[in-house]
């Protein structure tokens, strides 16, 4: 297993660490004070910079004019991207974008890639993955109620959806429909893609998280399909696929989801590092950092931000050379590890930083509202614990049985 990075890319980390702090990083209080809408202007002079230097895109493939990294390379990318909240957005790699961008270029249709996907991947509009719903287990999506019913040459489609990533302002949504009752569970629902603008297609509105709505790229909606009718060609990938679609977007979308995490990490670290440095304390001079349970959380937060990426970066590789099916157990490991590491973190980093931690004068208040549902989309932590003890306990158990010859000691 090998971590090595070319001189291409170590070059290219430096280009995206400069631009952070020259471009990003300047820009987030305007991200705290402004509707998201209102800074779209903005951000997009800022993505045509990054188009210009070349670094649009980086886990898309060229011939979609991304930069074709393989996902180490885009994960050690995305973990500084992730520093910022708005990292991602400029840079081209979003999701849920990145997650329907990958679905398309493998299902779509040539029609369908002339028309959604190819404006996509270059910027021009933005997409939604509406499968969460209301009624059901988020973690389990083959309890899926929504339904899609052929008519004709159309589909029908009727559910209540929540949580669906940047509703708000989004060309098209894949919505994950019912479309084979009576089929296994596996292969009862299918994707199709929905025009946002298309009659039966409801926004309901951006749901409050943690007090904040939010608004375009920046919220999550709720989502009502009324007798929406859509061609029956805008069905993804085949019918009775939409679960196998599924496990392809988020097996690698968690890759990218904790290399985000690690970057929230280390912004983390770094301000904790930072403020401890400078707060003084006493009369004498004396700052936090010269406190010993301090050095403590500065010296358990580095070892296990640095254990949590040697998890992710195997998985990546582990994905990139052996493929997603015999990378599960990895995949499962990084999900609740990384989460978890990042919550730690950024719940010590707001401590030292008392009242100013909890005020939105630095960006940890952001990141403590926002990520403590790492732990609950794409799978509970308690979902990928299960499967991975279950998984571990069998391998195990097949072990054992091959070994069954052997004396027991007592």
């Amino acid at each position: 297993m090998d971590f090595r990075i070319s001189d291409q890319i170590k070059e290219t980390l430096n280009l995206i660490e400069d631009f952070m702090h020259k471009e990003v990083f300047p820009a987030e209080p305007d991200f705290f004070r402004t509707d998201f809408k209102e800074l779209i202007p903005l951000l997009n002079e800022k993505r045509a910079k990054v188009k210009q230097m070349g670094l649009w895109a980086p886990n898309l493939p060229t011939e979609l004019g991304g930069m074709g990294l393989g996902l180490l390379e885009h994960g050690l990318i995305s973990e500084s991207l992730g520093r910022s909240p708005l990292g991602h957005y400029i840079f081209g790699t979003q999701a849920p974008d990145a997650g329907n961008i990958e679905i398309l270029h493998m299902f779509g249709t040539p029609e369908q890639k002339e028309s959604y996907l190819k404006p996509l991947a270059n910027g021009d509009i933005r997409s939604c993955f509406a499968m969460t719903e209301v009624n059901t287990a988020g973690s389990n999506p083959l309890l899926m109620e929504a339904t899609a019913e052929k008519d004709g040459d159309d589909y029908v489609i009727n559910g209540h959806k929540w949580y669906t990533t940047g509703a708000d302002g989004a060309a098209f949504t894949i919505v994950m429909a019912v479309t084979n009752p009576e089929a296994g569970p596996a292969m009862r629902s299918s994707m199709i893609i929905v025009p946002t603008d298309n009659p039966g297609f409801n926004l309901v509105g951006n749901i409050a998280v943690m007090g904040e709505k939010g608004s375009d790229y920046n919220s999550h909606g709720e989502v009502m399909f009324q007798s929406c009718r859509v061609p029956q060609s805008n069905l993804l990938g085949k019918e009775g696929q939409g679960f196998l679609i599924a496990q392809e977007r988020l097996g690698p979308g968690r890759i990218h989801h904790c290399m985000r995490w690690l970057g929230i990490c280390q912004r983390s670290l770094d301000l904790l590092c930072e403020r401890a440095s400078n707060r003084v304390i006493d009369t004498d001079g004396r700052t936090l950092a010269d406190k010993e349970i301090i050095q403590n959380w500065v010296a358990e937060s580095t070892a296990e931000i640095e254990a949590a990426r040697l998890m992710t970066l195997s998985a990546a590789w582990s994905i990139d050379n052996l493929g997603m099916k015999k990378s599960r157990e990895k995949v499962s490991m990084i999900k609740f590890v990384v989460a978890n590491t990042m919550l730690r973190v950024i719940d010590r980093a707001l401590q030292v930083h008392g009242g100013l931690g909890m005020s939105d004068d630095t960006i940890l208040a952001f990141f403590y509202r926002h990520e403590r549902a790492a732990r609950i989309y794409d799978g509970a932590d308690e979902v990928h614990k299960a499967s991975l003890g279950k998984r571990v306990l069998r391998n195990h158990q097949k072990s054992k049985n091959q070994k069954s010859h052997l004396k027991p000691l007592r």
